[in-house]
């Protein structure tokens, strides 16, 4: 996993729609970038709709909202559609984000092991820089948003 003070590249990646997702994209903004398991689910759709119904206060917080999973575009364009989210999901099927920050491992559930991505948030500064890591066991998906907004 990375650590604070770790320089992201300025390609995050591709958002469901094919087009390239930059920090530059974005100039004088924080970027939240919140990595989630999977489209759809239940807690994954309580953390979008969090970041969705607040996504005005998190603009005027200086904020812009970028989610990532390994889902396909596909996938990314349905939850957009059916959830109304108002900011861009990057599609990561190849895993190149999600290896590359150290959030793709394995995991277990009832007793079953699988591998799968770890709901994790990183705040990356204007210049790049990660200053802020939310791990998974802090991140409360019903009230994400309140969370980013008292950093």
């Amino acid at each position: 996993m990375i650590e604070t003070g770790y320089k992201m590249p300025n390609l995050l990646g591709k958002d469901a729609d094919g087009h390239e997702i930059r920090i530059s994209d974005y100039p004088g903004r924080k970027i939240a970038l919140y990595f989630y398991p999977k489209d759809n689910t239940p807690g994954c759709t309580a953390q979008a709709c969090s970041l969705r119904d607040n996504y005005q206060a998190l603009l005027d917080a200086g904020y812009q909202v970028i989610g990532c999973s390994v889902d396909s575009a596909e996938s990314h364009r349905k939850f957009i559609a059916k959830h109304e989210l108002p900011f861009p999901l990057i599609t990561d099927a190849d895993h190149e984000l999600v290896d590359r920050v150290g959030v793709w491992g394995e995991k277990s559930m009832a007793g079953r092991k699988y591998f799968g991505t770890y709901r994790t948030t990183l705040i990356i500064e204007p210049d790049g820089t990660v200053s802020h890591i939310l791990l998974p066991k802090q991140i409360k998906t019903k009230i994400h948003a309140e969370q980013l907004l008292n950093l």
